[in-house]
């Protein structure tokens, strides 16, 4: 929402001073930040935004189960090299087993930490690219009520550094009732979903670095 509010406080500075006398200025007066979430288009992103984040745990999630056999696996090895019962040659087998299987769990700890850090950049990138388009949109759809009723200046109410005072009409609900008119039926509130950041939390998997460099 920091995106959509710099953007908006951005586009009302230059509609103020593209205004040569704003004392012959009708104001106007959207809640940005309302229309937004109430735009059905950004629900409709946040549900395919969040069924990608689900994927993507979901991917996680068989990578780090992965992981947990093999540590298993590793574990079990080393007891038998150290089993006494086996002869030389075989407890001498186990102990190279075990090896390989421990270059197998650090490169998968490497591929897990790679896959997480590359998810999370895929979400963000996909989260800004959504959200500069719906605010497009919404912008166009504010300027063609604006001007269809003869405003020259809309301040956004939802920044609150940006209006002091406004006595302007408020075109919040206008503009949200044109830009749901052609909304699907089915289209709801979207399902929460975790963070990718928090998934390895919740599983046996080896603490990992998920910030981004």
């Amino acid at each position: 929402m920091k995106m959509l509010r710099t953007t908006i406080s951005t586009f009302l500075l230059l509609a103020v001073l593209s205004v040569p006398a704003l004392a012959q200025t009708k104001i106007a007066a959207v809640d940005m930040e309302k229309l937004f979430k109430g735009y059905w288009k950004t629900k409709q992103a946040e549900v395919a935004l969040n069924q990608r984040v689900a994927d993507l745990q979901k991917e996680i999630k068989d990578m780090a189960g992965g992981l947990d056999k093999a540590q298993t696996d590793y574990n079990q090895l080393l007891d038998q090299a150290n089993d006494q019962a086996l002869s030389a040659e075989e407890r001498d087998k186990r102990r190279q087993a075990a090896t390989d299987k421990l270059k197998e769990i650090n490169n998968s700890k490497a591929a897990i930490d790679q896959f997480n850090r590359q998810a999370q950049s895929q979400v963000i990138d996909q989260r800004q690219r959504m959200t500069a388009n719906l605010v497009s949109e919404i912008q166009k759809a504010v300027g063609d009520k604006a001007k269809a009723g003869g405003y020259t200046l809309v301040v956004n109410s939802a920044v609150t550094e940006a209006v002091v005072y406004s006595s302007g009409d408020d075109l919040t609900e206008a503009v949200l009732k044109q830009l749901n008119a052609g909304a699907p039926i089915e289209v709801g509130q979207p399902a929460e979903v975790a963070p990718i950041t928090t998934l390895l939390s919740s599983t046996n998997a080896p603490a990992l670095d998920l910030n981004p460099h």
